[in-house]
């Protein structure tokens, strides 16, 4: 069984532990997203701790929680990114925000009836945990992968995500449909067991990361500004004034901006337009889980694509998809439009979100790999706080959430336009140059430090 599991693993570019160990975290970290972002805990929110509270009240103070969560790790990921470069510390950092998550996601079983404001510290708290981790884990990525390993290993990272996040939901949906099965009084008392399950299932399949992948070691040939907190604000103002000499990288990240604004509003609001219209929550629950699954295929197939048509093309081909998803998230008025719309999401959202991943890897130079990522960071959050500002801004001018639907076409189109015009081979050739300008020595031999296949511990595949 565990070849054939291995045997699996390669097929799909994970040929190597160090591979492997990486890929797992996204397995590890999916189940906070799909449980506690995007589905149970929203539901739990507005039926439990947000008793008392008027609707419209308790939606506003949810987006709040929301906004200035990602805010706080927009503001951390580029100065935390450039001291882990320079210090050596990625996975430490890494370790660090993955424990706040984790905490503040077993505490969300303490949250009640009426603990709304508990329970969105809580919430918030785990937000800054997961998404500050990412940083540090997508930077390893450019440490651990070859250049022309990166597209395939962040697909089948994203494929592993939605698989993980998928079997945990799904257990996690018997446990609300039947919570007597289990000896829960109630639904209520089956999410507080979800969160908790959510915080081990994290933590357990970390592990592999943290035992099997070394912490990258920064190049101490290259002369930057003194180890101090001056020094990492003179540094980031390096890198910011040094996009002009990675403009394609720039461009990648306006497109980003864009495109990733429409992607990230259909992943956070989904449920409760689907509620608004109506949906019963096995439905939501249920289409949802279908997101995931299909998601795993589509991810390991878009990594294929973007290896014969290029990383460009499969990704202008998820945005056009993505505005059909629009106009039937407009039209929808049955649960069988909303699996129609969870189906075409589960196709294409691992893949844009794993290319759009690889691709920025390709384009900024290894030795800065987490301050890069950590400005990739920024730019991602600021779409997660503008993108549904937007949705509900318009919902106030025309009042109606179908016409704040549409409104999500312009970030899906502009970020097209943008994307249009990203050079992909400039954009590499840009940072290969920029690293022999800095002296780096490094051979971009990602195994170099680790155990071959088939040696004792650190070799074991996962």
């Amino acid at each position: 069984m565990r070849r054939r599991v291995l045997g699996l693993l390669s097929r799909i570019g994970l040929t190597r532990p160090a591979l492997r160990a990486w890929a797992m975290y996204d397995w590890a970290n999916s189940a906070f997203i799909t449980t506690v972002v995007t589905v149970v805990f929203p539901l739990y929110y507005a039926s439990v701790a947000a008793e008392g509270l008027p609707r419209e009240v308790a939606t506003s103070r949810f987006a709040t929680a929301t906004a200035v969560a990602l805010s706080v790790v927009a503001v951390l990921s580029p100065v935390l990114g450039a001291l882990s470069d320079r210090a050596g510390r990625i996975k430490h950092m890494l370790g660090i925000f993955a424990g706040l998550g984790m905490v503040s996601t077993l505490a969300l079983a303490t949250v009640g009836p009426g603990d709304w404001a508990w329970g969105l510290l809580l919430f918030g708290l785990g937000n800054v945990g997961v998404t500050g981790s990412i940083v540090f884990s997508d930077a390893l990525l450019r440490h651990i992968a070859q250049d022309d390993e990166l597209d395939r290993v962040s697909t089948a990272g994203y494929a592993l995500g939605y698989l993980g996040g998928g079997l945990l939901l799904a257990a996690q949906l018997v446990l609300l449909m039947r919570p007597q099965w289990f000896g829960l009084a109630d639904a209520g008392a089956a999410s507080r067991v979800a969160f908790a399950s959510v915080a081990v299932w994290w933590a357990l399949f970390s592990l592999p990361l943290f035992r099997r992948i070394p912490e990258p070691k920064p190049d101490v040939s290259i002369q930057r500004p003194p180890l101090s907190l001056r020094g990492i604000f003179t540094q980031l103002a390096g890198t910011l004034g040094g996009l002009r000499q990675h403009r394609q990288a720039f461009l990648l990240l306006v497109a980003y901006l864009l495109y990733s604004d429409g992607i990230g509003t259909i992943i956070r609001l989904s449920t409760l337009y689907g509620t608004e219209l109506g949906i019963g929550r096995g439905a939501l629950i249920g289409a949802l889980l279908l997101t995931q699954v299909v998601g795993v295929p589509c991810a390991v197939l878009f990594g294929r694509a973007a290896g014969r048509v290029g990383v460009k093309r499969a990704l202008m081909f998820a945005l056009s998809v993505y505005v059909g998803v629009t106009f039937l998230g407009y039209f929808m008025r049955t649960p069988v439009h909303f699996f129609a719309l969870a189906l075409l999401v589960g196709m294409v959202q691992g893949g844009s979100q794993a290319l759009s991943r690889s691709l920025f890897a390709q384009m900024v130079p290894r030795d800065r790999a987490a301050e890069f990522f950590g400005l990739f960071s920024v730019f991602e959050k600021v779409t997660a706080v503008a993108g549904p500002l937007v949705f509900a801004a318009t919902v106030e001018l025309t009042g109606s959430s179908r016409q704040a639907v549409l409104s999500l076409l312009f970030f899906f189109v502009s970020g097209a336009a943008v994307l249009s015009r990203v050079d992909v081979a400039a954009g590499r050739r840009a940072a290969r140059e920029a690293e022999a300008r800095a002296g780096w020595r490094g051979d971009g031999a990602p195994e170099a430090t680790a155990a071959p296949e088939g040696a004792p511990d650190a070799s074991r595949g996962v």
